[in-house]
């Protein structure tokens, strides 16, 4: 089954980011910070009359304390986290915004941001806002996936691999002034994805047999799945599915167990047997749904 360019950029965050196997969500990030969990359920559906009348609520009394607290970062929070629920994302961008001012070393809201905006449309001010991110962080994975599917989306996909290769060049020297600040295996497997959009597989390959052999040499008890999995998709979508099959085993068996269930999903939908061309369209189109749906689980730590 032929990966949309799209799709497979969407899928790739499960390659690249080990942290989380969905794009940061609004709603994911600021209800941790706040403790809650009631709201991320909620966000998949509309919210019922009463529950809208709820948030709206909460909405007016978070504004009031802005009113007199114009930094009040808990109200800032709630504000997002109520429109967000009620699917208001025009309504996050000016509350996101001054998180954002207001925690200048906290990259997480500024991906957020660029996220919403590049949900909303905006994608010049989401290209803006991530490659402010990585001035400060170079290599900061969540920020490099955003602006490469930016350029992919645009066509621009030699500017997508000389911004991977350039932080790839400087790694070295990111990382002797701040130990660990390029994950440079995220960063060659974002780099694949860019050459697999590209149908560049033999370019592909190369990079994930480069990255298996570094991923084994650095832990080799328990080595990093992505390497493999990506290089058995890859193989997968050339038809290689004799090939593909050991990989797809050896990534499940290497995957930590908490990611267990999305790689085997994700090598399900790609194993499965090929329908017609329709068929294939639609049951992308519900992934897609899904992917939306279920971006407002996620989590990811940031500062109070």
């Amino acid at each position: 089954m032929a990966f949309k360019k799209d799709s497979w950029l969407v899928r790739g965050v499960l390659i690249v980011a080990v942290a989380a196997f969905l794009a940061v969500s609004v709603l994911g990030v600021i209800s941790s910070n706040r403790g809650g969990g009631g709201a991320s359920t909620a966000a998949s559906t509309a919210p019922g009359a009463d529950r809208t009348t709820q948030l709206q609520g909460e909405i007016n009394g978070y504004t009031a304390v802005l009113g007199r607290e114009p930094n009040n970062q808990t109200a800032l929070r709630g504000i997002i986290d109520a429109k967000a629920e009620l699917g208001d994302l025009e309504g996050t961008v000016e509350p996101l915004e001054r998180l954002a001012e207001l925690n200048p070393t906290v990259p997480e809201y500024s991906i957020i941001l660029a996220q919403t905006k590049q949900q909303l449309g905006d994608a010049e001010g989401a290209a803006n806002i991530y490659r402010r991110v990585l001035t400060q962080v170079p290599g900061d994975v969540q920020a490099l996936e955003g602006l490469v599917q930016l350029l992919v989306a645009q066509e621009r996909t030699e500017a997508a691999v000389g911004l991977l290769r350039d932080t790839l060049a400087t790694a070295d020297q990111s990382n002797e002034l701040n130990p660990g600040s390029v994950d440079k295996l995220s960063v060659k497997l974002l780099l694949g994805q860019v050459f697999v959009s590209q149908k560049k597989y033999d370019d592909a390959l190369k990079i994930y047999d480069e990255t298996i052999a570094e991923a084994k040499a650095a832990t080799p008890a328990q080595p990093d799945f992505r390497p493999t999995l990506a290089k058995a998709l890859v193989l997968q979508e050339q038809g290689n599915s004799a090939d593909a099959q050991p990989l797809f085993d050896e990534a499940l068996e290497l995957a930590p167990v908490q990611y267990k269930d999305a790689v085997q999903q994700l090598i399900s939908e790609n194993t499965a047997p090929e329908a017609s061309e329709a068929a294939v369209d639609e049951v992308e189109g519900e992934a897609d749904s899904a992917d939306e749906a279920a971006e407002s689980l996620d989590e990811v730590p940031v500062a109070p």
